[in-house]
């Protein structure tokens, strides 16, 4: 690479960061005081969650889904795994294993028909 060639890339750095509102003070970038602190996770540690999460949902969704457990509306999930163990069942220890790293979240303990009426 010559210097002509560095030089230009240099350049279309300026460029790229005036129009994100990254260069110098007299274009009202903020300073780093105002920049958001970066967290102690791993990058994509974030993503690994949700997609934990979503796993995790499909689970409990698929659990509501399968009639061979019994009706779903008007209990909650542990409820009904609880009833279907109670009758010989066999529901899914995976389900169980959700439900209790999520106890106080309605979303996970509340079946997709929660909101309807019985």
């Amino acid at each position: 690479m010559d210097q002509g060639e560095g030089q230009w890339d240099a350049q279309q750095g300026d460029r790229g960061a005036e129009k994100e509102g990254k260069g110098d003070g007299n274009r009202g970038a903020s300073g780093p005081e105002e920049w958001p602190l970066l967290s102690e996770e791993e990058p994509g540690e974030e993503a690994r969650e949700a997609q934990k999460d979503k796993s995790h949902l499909e689970i409990l969704r698929q659990f509501d889904l399968d009639s061979h457990f019994g009706p779903c509306t008007g209990i909650t999930r542990l409820q009904r795994w609880e009833r279907a163990e109670l009758l010989g069942l066999e529901p899914p220890q995976e389900v169980l294993k959700v439900l209790w790293a999520h106890p106080e979240d309605a979303q996970y303990q509340c079946s997709l028909w929660y909101l309807y009426p019985i």
